[in-house]
Order: structure tokens, then sequence, then C-alpha cells
């Protein structure tokens, strides 16, 4: 079967960073589907893994975390779905990923498609949507409330793929008062399009603008990039016993700030739950069909802003270079073979 990948890690621009590759197609048993990939998209993790990760014995690493498709076979412990069922899911970052043409997944943490949008637009939504919903609900508890504190999260990096899904998934699952950070008029739009209500410079000093708002000092911070350029920040504004979650590697990331405030600190990784097969790995699976009922109800829309044509190397060297330049905005996919 076609699949993209490559043998040695580095830097994006090589020629062979990413290789059109024939791989041996898989056989689902145990809790696996295998399906049949329609689309994917691309993300930061993409890039992370290709720098970082070198191939063992000459085994090509296949990318992708993302991902909507055909279930053409189960495994004998899979009861939620058959074959023909319509499939979306983030994958698991210790398997072989989605830039295939067959993948196989453990069912356990995939969702049913939403019916009301295109593949592509679908394939933009599975991996941010669980990292924003994990961090909302199971890391941040955001409906337990901060005491004394506004019922309001500052989301930093609101204009990404997970800020953008975050949003919408706050807007309409919570009453906060969102807060999104974004430094460009277009990404500025984005956000407010999105469903913020109120949009803040994060290339200026974030203490003062929140300020000016004249809500007070926001019970959460969810940070989604660069989280070491606004440590201090946060730390100065967020409420004495507010919630403070991150999603990226900050280097040389030092907490000592919020000790007085007495700030909890949360980290979110999607694939926490499929690494370490969790007791609730399953809540993965309901969290994507939660999120395609409310898609398929028309109060959450997919986060897809370029479309890269077709699931090759060429195209996906262009998706990472753009996703490794810092001005992407909202989602890139690619569809079909």
């Amino acid at each position: 079967m076609k699949a993209i990948g490559y043998t040695i890690n580095g830097a994006i621009d090589r020629s062979d960073a990413l290789k059109d590759i024939e791989i041996k197609r898989p056989k689902a048993t145990g809790h696996d589907l295998l399906v049949k990939v329609e689309a994917v998209s691309v993300n930061p993790v993409d890039v992370k893994v290709r720098t970082s990760r070198a191939a063992e014995s000459d085994t090509p690493v296949v990318l992708g975390w993302d991902a909507v498709g055909e279930v053409v076979e189960t495994g004998d412990k899979v009861s939620r779905f058959r074959t023909g069922d319509k499939v979306w899911y983030a994958g698991a970052i210790n398997r072989p990923g989605t830039n295939a043409e067959f993948h196989l997944v453990d069912a356990r943490i995939v969702g049913h498609a939403p019916k009301s949008i295109e593949t592509a637009a679908a394939a933009a939504l599975p991996l941010t949507t669980l990292t924003a919903q994990e961090m909302i609900f199971d890391r941040l508890k955001v409906t337990d409330p901060v005491p004394g504190a506004p019922n309001a999260i500052v989301v930093i990096g609101g204009a990404g793929g997970v800020g953008s899904i975050a949003i919408q998934l706050l807007r309409e699952q919570t009453d906060l008062t969102i807060i999104a950070t974004a430094s460009r008029p277009e990404t500025q739009d984005w956000v407010k399009e999105l469903g913020a209500h109120h949009v803040v410079d994060h290339s200026k000093p974030l203490p003062e603008q929140i300020a000016t708002l004249a809500i007070g000092t926001p019970a959460f911070v969810f940070s989604t990039n660069h989280t070491e350029t606004y440590v201090g920040q946060i730390a100065e504004f967020i409420a004495p016993q507010g919630r403070f979650g991150l999603i990226d590697d900050p280097v040389g990331f030092d907490i000592m700030p919020f000790k007085g405030k007495a700030v909890s600190i949360h980290w979110e990784l999607m694939f926490t739950r499929s690494l370490f097969t969790t007791e609730d790995i399953t809540r993965q699976g309901e969290i994507l069909d939660t999120v395609a009922g409310l898609i398929d109800a028309g109060k959450v829309r997919s986060t897809v802003t370029e479309t890269f044509g077709t699931i090759n190397a060429e195209n996906l060297k262009r998706a990472h270079a753009l996703i490794e330049s810092g001005k992407a905005r909202g989602k890139i996919v690619l569809e079909g073979f």
C-alpha cells in the first residue's frame, strides 16, 4: 500500500525529508480497526517527531495523527464499529501514523465521523478537538469555579489549530468569558469569528490589556504555544488559586512565579490515554462522538483553512514547512491518494 515516511530525521528542506513509499498492508486484530484513510491533517506534533525520531533498522517512520476514513476490518474485541462505518480519530504517538492508504487504530479512541461536513473538513479536527476538550474539562475542570475569580479564560495562541477549536468548544459548552490572544489583523478577525468575547495582542504586554477589559483576574489560562514567553505575565494576571494549563514544551519553564497565588499547573498530552491504555481510554471515543454531534447540530465548525491536495510526500513537505514558519492559521488538510 502507499504511504509517506522517512528513514533519516531532520530538516524539511531535504529531498528525502519525506518520501513516497510502499509498505505492507496491516490486518486488524483485538481492539483494532483497519481504516481506509480518506483525508488527514498536519499538526505541530508531525514536525516534532520528524525532526527528532530516528528510524529503526531502516524501517521508515510514517507520520500523521489525524484521519477520517472508512472501516474495512474490525478486530475480534471491537463492538462499537462495523465495516463501512465512517470514522475519525487522532491515533497514537507510539504507533505508525495516518499518512498511509490503510491504518490500524485502537477502536476505543475512535469516534463516528460527523455527517454534515466534508471529509477533508472533518480531518482537520480530531487531534485538536481531543486536546482542547481534555484540557478544558479533564485538566482545568472549568465547570468547578475558582473561588472569587471571574468566570473567564485566556486562550494564548487562539488562532492556531488547538486555539481555534478550544474557543468554539468553550463558547458552546460553558458560560466562560473567552479572552483569546492573536497578533495579526487576520488572526484577530479569525478568533472573533470563532466566538472569542475579547481579543488581546500577545506581541504586547498581556496584563495591561486584560486589565483594560475590566473583567478582573481570569480564573483559567490555556496556553497553546510559546509558553516560556508568557510565564511571568500569566502569573501576574491570573487569579489567586487559578488554574493554568499548557500543551507545548517550554524551555526552562520556571513554575516558581505561580507559588504565591497557589496556581495549579496542568499539562495536557492527548496521547496519554493511548500510551498507557488508561482505564478511561474510551473517553476519547466519547469526546469525538460528542463533538461530531455539535458539528452536525451546526454549533461547531471545522477549523480547516488550507487544503494542500492529495496525500503525498511533496504536499506533506509543503504543509510541514508552513507549520514550521509559525504563520499557519487554523488547520492544513490533504485528501486522497
